[in-house]
């Protein structure tokens, strides 16, 4: 079975495991002040324009990026978000100044199919003048994290599809998922959720997780990523190391999980260790502390849970991105664009920036800046940006705009997933 594989790996994992686990304290760290920034020794500053050795002219990939500008590459480490249903003067700056790699649209951007269409084929007609295509991004979960408008039938919660059993029926309530987002216009879903709901007071997994059971998760959260993927739709994993046994909401503030490292080998990760084994497309960071691993920094921030475990240990080599940047768990402690560095240096690839277009500038310009000074090296930066157009590529984006949208076929598939419970 899938979870004794998990186990398997992670026994072994926990008998070598080089992750620090010294600080047991339970008390998050309210602020960080600049001066508790890791201390980086400058790389090279990169200019504006890359210019790689001839051996890497055999890479299409790093061709390309040997001839991107720094804006460019900036750009593609970072997904924002708009105000408003329509496109507007600050989200035409964000493409065609800023070359942001992509968008997520919620709830408030969304009234109708129509609607939607229309802003997400705006959004990749200003975008054709650039090199890269849109990543055009969803929370699309079904149950109560719903962001389809009206027209569509709604689809049952994780919880519910993963009680069920029926991993046939679970693929089919996935494809359902892919389906509906890719046929107006996206192209990434921020979905499945991978965390184990086993702490009944937590106010903001619940019912969106596929069990309180580790096999449960496993195997319906899995059966949902490869359905998604499967409509050519890029599937993005969350929220590791796992948002399941906490009472805080990171929405507004940021939780704390008091559990060793061994304690999240035996049980939180084992989703994640599944879903890097079945090759999935990226994996979400939660704002979460965890002191007996790193005391100071939330795992979105933590070189000890990106770089050490998540890539290390676990041998992740996908994409890695962090949740909204925008949310309590990252304003109310850290300045954002300081935030978003730290992130950056700790092995994320991309930072969500959701709400607040003076923040979206404020992390542009600190990264930018931090790249030029040599803060982020330019080998770490066109790792990211590989990973990253690696990931475009298998989806073969492009800027294409959709001439329209049939609702009706899209609730017929809908319906039948439903059904075949």
């Amino acid at each position: 079975m899938m979870i004794k594989k998990a186990v398997t790996l992670l026994t072994l994992l926990i008998i070598c495991s080089s992750c620090s686990t010294g600080n047991t304290s339970t008390s998050p760290s309210p602020t960080i002040s600049p001066s508790d920034q890791p201390t980086i020794m400058p790389s090279p500053k990169p200019t504006d324009k890359s210019t790689d050795k001839p051996a890497e002219q055999n890479d299409p990939l790093k061709q390309k990026i040997a001839n991107m500008t720094l804006d460019e590459k900036i750009g593609q480490m970072v997904i924002v978000g708009l105000e408003g249903t329509s496109m507007d003067k600050q989200g035409k700056e964000l493409i065609e100044k800023y070359r942001v790699g992509g968008f997520i649209l919620y709830k408030d951007n969304m009234n109708d199919a129509a609607q939607i269409l229309k802003l997400l084929n705006q959004l990749k007609e200003t975008n054709q003048k650039n090199q890269t295509p849109l990543w055009l991004s969803v929370d699309q979960e079904g149950g109560k994290v719903n962001r389809m408008p009206e027209e569509y039938i709604k689809l049952p919660p994780p919880a519910e599809v993963g009680k069920a059993g029926n991993t046939d029926y679970t693929f089919q309530i996935g494809q359902a998922l892919g389906e509906e987002v890719r046929s107006i216009g996206f192209n990434m879903d921020f979905a499945p959720v991978l965390d184990i709901n086993s702490n009944p007071k937590n106010p903001v997994i619940g019912n969106r997780s596929y069990g309180s059971s580790a096999e449960a998760v496993i195997t319906h959260g899995l059966e949902t990523m490869k359905a998604i993927q499967s409509k050519q739709v890029a599937a993005v994993v969350k929220h590791f190391p796992g948002h399941g046994d906490t009472s805080v909401d990171s929405h507004l503030d940021l939780p704390v999980v008091n559990k060793s490292l061994a304690e999240l080998k035996a049980f939180e990760l084992l989703p994640f260790v599944e879903a890097i084994q079945q090759d999935t497309d990226a994996i979400m960071i939660a704002h979460l502390l965890i002191p007996k691993i790193d005391k100071d920094y939330p795992a979105s921030l933590s070189k000890k849970m990106i770089s050490k475990l998540l890539r290390e240990e676990l041998g992740y080599e996908g994409v890695v991105m962090t949740d909204d940047m925008t949310m309590g768990g990252i304003t109310e402690h850290f300045d954002v664009g300081k935030a978003a560095v730290t992130s950056i240096l700790a092995g994320s690839d991309i930072i969500l920036i959701g709400h607040d277009y003076k923040t979206q500038l404020s992390v542009l310009q600190s990264l930018k800046k931090n790249a030029r000074d040599g803060v982020i090296s330019r080998d770490m930066l066109d790792k990211s940006v590989y990973r990253i157009l690696s990931l475009k590529e298998k989806y073969k984006l492009e800027d294409k705009t959709l001439p329209s949208i049939d609702v009706k076929a899209v609730n017929l598939q809908i319906k039948a997933a439903i059904q075949s419970k």
